[in-house]
């Protein structure tokens, strides 16, 4: 560990897939490989935060129409996130549900599952449209 530790590269792949999208809710799932894990074998908090930010993102998408340069596109301006346990291995999985969608202002709310359903984090993002 302590060679990972002191190592000066780092690299890691990240994938998810989308299991369920609609308007008030997406769901998806994201295998747990190598570049995913930190030094003790557990997923890394910031594939958690991934994971929250592009399936919120996904979520606003679903109700909104992109210009031809993207405008439009939900940037995230604020994230909130409680780490609330961790798993080695596996799969862990993103549900994002709408708490409020204003004309500018949308805030989402993303659980981040585990095993049998073990809560991991909680994560609320605040979306504005892009110019």
């Amino acid at each position: 560990m302590l060679e990972h530790i002191k190592s000066d590269k780092r690299n890691g792949a990240l994938e998810f897939f989308i299991e369920e999208r609609g308007p008030d809710r997406v769901l998806c799932r994201m295998p747990v490989g190598e570049g995913a894990l930190n030094p003790y074998g557990l997923v890394q908090a910031g594939a958690m935060l991934w994971l929250a930010d592009v399936t919120a993102s996904v979520l606003v998408l679903e109700s909104v129409e992109l210009g031809p340069e993207g405008q439009g596109f939900p940037l995230a301006v604020d994230l909130h996130a409680s780490l609330l346990g961790n798993q080695r291995g596996g799969e862990v999985w993103s549900e994002a549900r709408v708490v409020r969608r204003g004309r500018r202002v949308t805030v989402i709310r993303t659980r981040i599952t585990g095993r049998s359903d073990r809560l991991l984090a909680e994560v609320t993002t605040t979306h504005v449209p892009a110019d």
